[in-house]
Parts: structure tokens; C-alpha cells; sequence
């Protein structure tokens, strides 16, 4: 039986540092969307833009337009052609990759460059990007955030405990199983999250996830983040049930989580 996370996993997240400058306190790339998706654009940069300083947004030019008219009320990023990908994901902390990129061809060059050319970066692999990436690509920086059946698809296995602190063990990241109840490993231990509820099934939930995993790894350990994260998406989630049963949606949630972490960081 695997440990439960819980409040000391977000109260060891690093805080801005005193007298810290833009971009010293986390840079993100986020490689998301396409012209059939376009939430998953706005979940992601908007729940990242609460933790780090700069974001660079990297899509189609239908989805790039889509954020710059949202700008103004939206968050602070830098919308970046995805030629311009490789340039950029030299100088962010992590580099976020998936939800509703599409599993093109092209999509899939882009993704293995990424990796191979910047494998000292720190990468979370979401959605799509699980359909295109192969399991030996991984390492120590990388976070997966399969649910059941892409797990399934990328590991030949089923995402019991023992099989996903064996998948993590094998190609050495970490990885986040996300179910009834989400198990998250570095391949020397797992725990297991209890946080969360079936409000959360709703769209966009994954992408805040993705988001928010991203973000804190730009500050912190790989492991300590993705585990911070599914503790702190779930209770969010479980804040809003409290006040609204299971009547919430993607965006609600955005809203609670920087009222989460701030009520578990005063304690």
C-alpha cells in the first residue's frame, strides 16, 4: 500500500525569492493546441501564469491570435510561431508538451527534436504528446501524466502500483497515473493522491493539471512537483464541492488553486 500525499509535499514548493527579477522565479514553454482544440491553450497558460513569471506560447496561428486577443484579461505570455520552438525551449526551465497538439506527422518531429536536442531541460508529456513520444526518450527530468489507457498504450502495461513504480524505474522519470485515484512515481517510491472528486471529470480538468505540473517544475524537483500538483488540483476541487457540489468546471478550478496553496502555505 502506497503512501498517501499530502500537505508537506505543497508546503516544501519554493516560494519567489526576496528581491528575485522577472524570470528568475520560472520560465515555462508551453507547446500546446491546434485548430480543432483550442481550451486546452487557455487552461494551461492561464493556471501556469499563477505560479511563474514567464510563459512562452508556442501553437498554430489560430490559437497564437486567440491568446493575444485575450491577453489584456488573461495572463502575461509571449506568443512564439512554432518555428521558433527550438530557440525558445533553450532558455525556459520546463518545456510543456500536449494537451490537443495533435498527432501529426509533424507534430511528432517536433516533439522528438525537443527531446533529443534538450535533454537537460525538464519536460511534462501530456495528451497528444504520450501518443508520440517512445518510452526511451525519457529521463529523470520528464513527467508523464498518462491516464489509464495511455498508460497502457505507452508502457504495454496495466497502471497498477507496482507497475508504474516499475515503468518509472525503468526509464528513470516520473510519472503521474491519473485515475480514481492518482499514483505518482520517480521509480523509487510511489505515492498515491486522494485528493479530487467526480466533479473533475469535466473537460479541461487534465489541462489544468498539465499546466500546473508545469509550473511548479520550474522551481522544483520533477517528483516533488507533479505530487504537489495532483494534491493540489484534487483539493481544489474538493474546496469548490464543499460550496457548490460537483457544479464547477476547468475554470473554477484555476481560480481555487492559488486559494489552496496560499491557505495550506499560512498554516
Amino acid at each position: 500500500m502506497s503512501d498517501l500525499i499530502g500537505v508537506q509535499e505543497v508546503k516544501e514548493l519554493s516560494d519567489p525569492k526576496p528581491g528575485s527579477h522577472k524570470g528568475e522565479n520560472g520560465k515555462l514553454l508551453i507547446i500546446v493546441g491546434s485548430e480543432r482544440y483550442h481550451g486546452a491553450v487557455l487552461y494551461a497558460t492561464k493556471v501556469a501564469s499563477k505560479f511563474v513569471d514567464l510563459i512562452y506560447f508556442c501553437s498554430v496561428p489560430e490559437n497564437n491570435d486567440l491568446l493575444r486577443s485575450l491577453k489584456s484579461r488573461s495572463c502575461e505570455f509571449i506568443a512564439i510561431p512554432r518555428s521558433e520552438a527550438y530557440l525558445t525551449a533553450a532558455s525556459v526551465d520546463v518545456i510543456l508538451i500536449g494537451p490537443g497538439l495533435g498527432r501529426g506527422k509533424e507534430e511528432q518531429q517536433l516533439v522528438e527534436q525537443l527531446m533529443k536536442d534538450h535533454r537537460n531541460k525538464k519536460f511534462v508529456l501530456d495528451a497528444d504528446a504520450l501518443h508520440l513520444i517512445k518510452p526511451k526518450w525519457l529521463h529523470e527530468r520528464c513527467i508523464v501524466t498518462p491516464h489509464r489507457e495511455e498508460f497502457k498504450a505507452l508502457f504495454d502495461m496495466e497502471p497498477s502500483e507496482s507497475e508504474v513504480l516499475n515503468a518509472a524505474k525503468k526509464y528513470h522519470c516520473v510519472i503521474v497515473s491519473k485515475g480514481e485515484t492518482d499514483l505518482v512515481s520517480n521509480g523509487f517510491e510511489l505515492k498515491s493522491n486522494s485528493t479530487g472528486n467526480a466533479g473533475m471529470t469535466k473537460g479541461g480538468t487534465g489541462d489544468v493539471l498539465a499546466g500546473l505540473t508545469a509550473a511548479l517544475a520550474c522551481t522544483n524537483d520533477p517528483y516533488l512537483a507533479a505530487k504537489a500538483a495532483v494534491f493540489l488540483n484534487g483539493l481544489a476541487g474538493d474546496r469548490l464541492q464543499k460550496r457548490v457540489l460537483y457544479y464547477y468546471n476547468a475554470s473554477d478550478l484555476i481560480s481555487e488553486i492559488p486559494k489552496a496553496a496560499a491557505y495550506i502555505k499560512k498554516s
